[in-house]
Order: structure tokens, then sequence, then C-alpha cells
């Protein structure tokens, strides 16, 4: 959901990035631990990069388990209770306005699959970690905001056959082998499906292909290893699966306009 403020980990972690441009405020949360319990004192947009799993209360008192699937667009309104409690959540952009004009929508919700977030979402990502303040900030947020606006938010996007049950299986297959070849083929069959359905049901749930989406797990495994440990970078990229230290700066630097380097240098300025 839109929510977090996180509460201090023992560790070493990427800084929150935050740009304020005109009247947007706009927030790259990092993939880590959170909790968070708060009323919300105005409206805000949210998109969810990773899969994320764990429990919540939102607009409830029911604290439930909850699981957020992969480029989930969310929105949480002005005085709406919020619980969230994660042990590892996920990288996560927020978007508010600062100028005291309301967002429109009057109710909460997650796991929305919107194209043109994704793509909004991902453009804002690459902008704030490679710290570009010329971009088209105003513009990007706005249109993000038409995405979450009652009567202009297109149809959900239903999970079909990945379930959040097959969706859980499936990061923990990844992550354990990360640091071998995997393909549709393995993964189909992990879930009992045939490759051609499995694609097209991973599409229709996630908005992006398997393939790009062990992409986006082998980068997060490597940013948290950049982050949190003094491996080389030419270990870091066997350990994700990249081919070489190359083949994970170029993916890096198309993935998130940044350089394996480049990150591990921000991490320390903390």
């Amino acid at each position: 959901m839109g929510h977090r403020n996180r509460t201090p980990l023992p560790r070493q972690t990427e800084s929150i990035r935050r740009i304020e441009v005109g009247p947007w405020a706009i927030e790259l949360l990092p993939g880590c631990a959170y909790a968070a319990r708060y009323v919300a004192t105005q409206a805000a947009i949210g998109f969810a990069f990773d899969s994320q799993r764990g429990v919540h209360a939102i607009g409830s008192d029911r604290i439930q388990p909850f699981f957020a699937m992969p480029n989930g667009l969310a929105f949480v309104p002005a005085q709406c209770d919020v619980y969230s409690e994660s042990s590892q959540g996920g990288e996560y952009l927020r978007v508010l306005r600062t100028d005291g004009q309301a967002l429109a929508g009057d109710r909460a919700f997650n796991n929305h699959l919107d194209p043109r977030a994704i793509a909004l979402a991902q453009h804002m990502r690459r902008a704030l970690l490679h710290g570009s303040i010329d971009d088209d900030w105003e513009a990007w947020a706005l249109a993000l905001a038409e995405c979450t606006a009652p009567g202009k938010r297109s149809p959900a996007t239903l999970q079909g056959s990945m379930t959040d049950a097959r969706m859980r299986l499936l990061d923990e297959f990844i992550d354990a082998g990360l640091d071998q070849p995997l393909g549709v083929p393995a993964m189909a069959q992990l879930l009992g499906l045939s490759e051609g359905y499995f694609m097209r049901a991973f599409k229709h749930a996630t908005g992006q292909s398997p393939h790009g989406y062990l992409i986006d797990r082998r980068l997060a495994k490597a940013r948290a290893l950049i982050r949190d440990t003094s491996t080389t970078l030419t270990q870091i990229a066997l350990a994700c699966g990249f081919s070489s230290q190359a083949h994970m700066t170029t993916t890096f630097k198309q993935r998130l306009g940044v350089s394996p380097a480049q990150l591990r240098q921000m991490t320390k300025c903390i």
C-alpha cells in the first residue's frame, strides 16, 4: 500500500531519495524491513517495484496477511488508518501533493496493474537514483495521479493463474537459484504450467515477462549485497547470475540509470 514511516534498522541502508518539484513530493523508499502505524494526513500514491509480503490493516481494524504483486499501483486516501509491517519490504515509490490540494479518490487500493503507471514509475526511479533534477517531474507526477483517479483508472487486471501462493513459490525458487542459469522452462515446470501458458499468465499478472522479472530479482539481490557487504563487484555479479561484472554494470545502467560502482559510492556517503 502507499504507506511507510519506516522504523530505523540496525544496518547500513540506502537512503530515501526525495525530490520536491512544484506541488509534488516524490520519494523512492529502499527495499528493507519496515513497520508503520499512522493516520494518513494526506492522500498518497504508491508503486511497488518488488513483490512484498507481510501483514497490514488499511482503513480497517482487521490485521491480515498481504502480498503485493510487483508493478502494483496503490492509493491511500487522506484520513485512512494505516498499519503495515514486513520483514523484508521492497523498493517503493511514493508521490504526494505538498500544496494542500487533495488527490482525487476516497478508497484505498493496491495491486492495480497499469502499463502507463509502470513506465512512469520506472522513469521516476531512474531519475531519483541518478540524482537528476531537470526531468519533467511535474508532468510525471500528474500523469501518475491520473492513473489513480476514479473514473480514469482502467479496470484492475486480475491475477488469473498467478496466485499469491504461486508468486511466493516462484520468488523463493528464483532467490535460491540466482547464481545459476534460470529460464522459463524451469519456472513453468515449478508451477505445473506449460511454458506458453505461464508466460501469458505472468505477463497478465505483473505487466512484464518472466525474463524481465528474473533480471529485476538479480538486480535487487545485487543492490542488497552492494549495500550491506564489502564483497567485490565481480563476486556480486557472479553470485547474482550475471556472466561478469561488465554484464552486471550494463544491466544496472539500462534498468536503473546508475552503475554498481556509483551505487556503492552513494551508500558510503550516507
